[in-house]
């Protein structure tokens, strides 16, 4: 099968076929992830393994995912697409199967890590084929269906995930990945053309050490940063330390770009397109502020209400579908009126979304009071993950794809892994303050002796988002009342907790829709232009 160069040959006769293969193992990676974060108490009871543990298991991902996407959207482009997917998908459904067998944290930890490998190798070719194999008339619907993917993958992860934890056990969150890996690495081989960039490049060595550890630093730092009360680590190491040194190592990383004679791994001519260097910001901004929405949520959900991670699926599920819907019209959208304007009303619905949540949020109601806010901001979701892709993505030279695709998910994976950093301190901080509230309220409901403890039970309880148990020792009537005390007080607090965090999310999206007003403006593609100019000189009857 001869090979696809992008410059020369922009489509294929199938680019839908390919488009929906390399979704699958995108899709897949995406899954698992939402799959593993509500299995996080089934692992500690099914492995013995502690919170810490627990947590860096889904850290661990994250951490390898996001430090190698600038390297492995660049080897993209050197090797070809096709064979990087084919790659990441082995990689990662080999980790999968490592991850199910396992039988301690260290093992499933490291395995875990080895998924994040796969998934980084994965991510940026599906970017970059979409660049390659459809022309730029397409592209927005192209990216509808990755948007899509975007918003289904992780809150159908609860879902599913709960189906499994319920009906079999927490080792087939892994192993539900390997026949699914094993068919897609078969049809990208037997219907994925290879594909590369139209010249050949060279891998800059120098520059995949620096931006590995330079982002390795910042990304380790702010993901442990809560834990560790963002002081010391081990000895001199301390957070802060980290996060100077990786911000510092990243600094000397863009100068090598700039002054190196050889093919740098980042080429500064990315950021000579106006719309990916705005393209970058508005994603960095919008990430920030949309990581913290479904945290929260799935947080009040089941930690506040006390719902399954099926039920709290469930629950969000219909925000899931609309995402997904709304991503397919967003992308035609897109194409037709370029991504720009669609992005702008994207994100200010989203805001308004957001803002009837906060509204909506009554720890004495159902929880099905959240879904008009719920519907809102799936219906928004939809018309911001394809256009704010066809938006960036405009202008760039298709031999850059793999490049450009590991920049623009870089960007968007620290923006995200900050976001969770600041809006968990946030929460955190807000949740104290209310539950202390909250608690000096409820109090009178418990005997006096009780009264004291119950207050700085509740207060402590922030750092563990959820209840804290009643004191051993108690008559079962007694405990039971605590339980109930000490759950309304919960809900109460984590709830107005919760709007403050939703707020804050809202003006970041604002911020995001802002930022906006700088893409350049909406051009039809060249062929389009020509055909619009044919129409208008046709004589008509």
């Amino acid at each position: 099968m001869p090979e696809i160069e992008s410059v020369r040959h922009p489509a294929t006769r199938r680019p839908w076929l390919v488009l929906a293969i390399m979704c699958i193992g995108f899709f897949m990676s995406l899954l698992d992830g939402s799959i593993v974060n509500v299995a996080i108490p089934t692992l500690i009871r099914g492995m013995g393994a502690s919170y810490d543990q627990v947590l860096w298991v889904i850290d661990g991902y994250m951490l390898v995912f996001s430090v190698l996407l600038i390297s492995t959207g660049r080897l993209g482009d050197i090797f070809g697409y096709r064979r990087l997917y084919v790659a990441g998908v082995i990689a990662f459904t080999a980790a999968s199967a490592l991850c199910g067998l396992a039988d301690s944290p260290v093992g499933l930890l490291t395995a875990r890590a080895l998924q994040g490998l796969g998934g980084a190798l994965l991510f940026p070719q599906v970017i970059s084929s979409i660049l390659t194999v459809f022309p730029p008339r397409l592209r927005g619907r192209a990216f509808g269906l990755f948007g899509a993917i975007v918003g289904l993958a992780p809150i159908a992860g609860p879902v599913v995930g709960g189906f499994l934890l319920t009906r079999l056990s927490w080792r087939w969150i892994f192993f539900v990945n390997i026949p699914i890996g094993i068919v897609t690495a078969v049809l990208a081989l037997a219907f994925v053309p290879p594909m590369r960039s139209g010249s050949t490049h060279r891998l800059d060595l120098v520059g995949v050490v620096l931006a590995t550890a330079g982002l390795g630093g910042i990304v380790f730092g702010l993901i442990e940063g809560e834990r560790y009360r963002w002081g010391g680590i081990a000895g001199p190491i301390s957070v802060t330390s980290l996060i100077v040194s990786g911000v510092v190592l990243l600094a000397v990383f863009m100068v090598w770009q700039y002054r190196q004679r050889g093919e740098p791994l980042m080429p500064p001519a990315l950021f000579r397109v106006r719309n990916f260097v705005v393209g970058n910001g508005v994603g960095f901004v919008f990430q920030l502020g949309m990581i913290g929405i479904m945290f929260v949520v799935t947080l009040y959900l089941q930690m506040a209400r006390g719902y399954t991670a099926l039920e709290t699926g469930l629950v969000v599920l219909p925000n899931a579908v609309l995402t997904a819907v709304g991503s397919a019209y967003a992308g035609r959208l897109s194409d037709r009126f370029g991504g720009k304007y669609v992005l702008v009303a994207g994100l200010t619905l989203l805001a308004a979304g957001l803002l009837v949540l906060v509204g909506m949020a009554d720890p004495a109601g159902s929880a099905w009071n959240l879904l008009p806010g719920l519907v809102i901001i799936g219906i928004a979701g939809g018309a911001t993950f394809a256009p704010l892709q066809q938006a960036t993505m405009d202008g760039m030279d298709p031999r850059l794809a793999g490049a450009a695709s590991g920049v623009s998910g870089t960007t968007r994976q620290i923006g995200g892994v900050l976001g969770t950093a600041v809006l968990g301190a946030l929460l955190s901080a807000r949740l104290s303050s209310t539950l202390r509230g909250a608690a000096g309220k409820h109090a009178g409901r418990l005997p006096e002796n009780l009264r004291a403890r119950f207050i700085g039970d509740s207060v402590a309880s922030a750092r563990h988002y959820g209840p804290p148990a009643p004191p051993s020792g108690l008559d079962p009537a007694t405990a039971g009342l605590y339980e109930r005390v000490t759950a309304d007080t919960f809900a109460v607090g984590f709830a107005g907790a919760m709007q403050t965090v939703l707020v804050a999310c809202a003006l970041g999206l604002v911020a995001a829709a802002a930022l906006c007003f700088l893409f350049s403006p909406h051009r039809k593609p060249a062929a389009e232009r020509a055909r619009d100019k044919r129409a208008e000189t046709t004589p008509q009857d």
